[in-house]
């Protein structure tokens, strides 16, 4: 049980699979010049945390708490805070990949990590959002600079990543064309999909040409065979921009443009993910929701690659 100066959080002191997560107290941050204490009230779960809860080869040590997705209501406001005052709902993402925390009852993170949390939405809907949402903005918006009536493919479309991005490429006025499981077709030409490809009976690379922005959520095999459906001139946004060597040099040779992109924390983005959610434009679809204590269920549900849209932890 926590008191007033200690948290529930969930941690881990080894790499391995779901089970060496645990519910420990801890002490509770306090928050430093440019920062704020939130109370969280809900943390979206994203592939990153159980890839880092596993071990990523580039990670040396386990992270003491998982968690980059946070909505909740600000506690304190360190030194130099005029953004927000205590009572704020807000919303945002920490700092990837050295500003996890999430996972637990406090946080404290860069003011300008976080903007106030639509009325419209509530703090589980908020919290699924910041990560995936600013993913796909960075990619579709200020990587691609995706206009009105181009042809936008995306991977894994009803994924967390991916469900998002169908959302914001709509918004920009594109024609989306999304690979998915039959099951979520349905799903997906809901969110405004104009083409749906079963990737499990159909080979995408062979039926589809003229892609003027491909957003590849899978890499591997599938970013390689996705640069032969972009026109020429177009684009591949990697959000996996791991092992690209090679993919770089058929891209050189297909005269196309191939960018690898890591996540980071941005107000003006979240502010335009908040927006986008104001306007009816995005929503988050919440595949399922677990009590912060049972996070090592929702790691492990989340490993079986068969969740539509996102998981979030409630804390309170």
């Amino acid at each position: 049980m926590s008191t007033a100066n200690t948290m529930r959080a969930i941690s881990q002191d080894d790499f391995g699979g779901p089970e060496v997560l645990k519910e420990v107290e801890r002490e509770r941050p306090t928050p430093g010049m440019s920062e704020v204490l939130v109370r969280v009230h809900a943390a979206g779960l994203n592939p990153t945390d159980w890839k880092h809860r596993a071990g990523f080869p580039s990670v040396d040590r386990p992270v003491p708490v998982l968690g980059w997705d946070v909505s909740g209501v600000v506690e304190s406001v360190g030194g130099g805070v005029t953004l927000f005052k205590p009572g704020d709902e807000i919303f945002g993402m920490l700092p990837y990949p050295h500003g996890a925390g999430a996972h637990a009852e406090y946080v404290t993170g860069p003011t300008r990590a976080f903007v106030r949390k639509p009325a419209g939405i509530g703090h589980i809907q908020a919290a699924a959002l910041p990560l995936a949402g600013l993913t796909a903005y960075q990619a579709l918006v200020d990587t691609a600079d995706v206009r009105p009536g181009q042809r936008v493919l995306i991977h894994a479309a009803a994924g967390g990543v991916g469900h998002l991005a169908v959302q914001i490429a709509k918004a920009r006025g594109a024609y989306v064309i999304g690979t998915a499981s039959a099951a979520k077709h349905g799903f997906l030409r809901e969110l405004g999909a104009d083409e749906v490809i079963d990737y499990r009976e159909i080979d995408f690379a062979a039926g589809l040409s003229n892609v003027d922005v491909v957003l590849d959520t899978l890499a591997g095999d599938t970013r390689t065979r996705s640069l032969r459906v972009l026109r020429e001139g177009g684009l591949l946004v990697s959000i996996l921009p791991f092992g690209m060597d090679n993919d770089a040099e058929r891209a050189a040779e297909k005269a196309v443009r191939l960018e690898g992109l890591l996540v980071e924390y941005d107000h003006a983005g979240m502010q335009a993910l908040a927006d986008l959610v104001q306007e009816g434009k995005l929503h988050a679809h919440i595949d399922t929701t677990f009590p912060l204590a049972e996070a090592a269920k929702a790691h492990a549900l989340g490993e079986t690659g068969r969740t539509t849209g996102k998981i979030v932890l409630v804390v309170r």
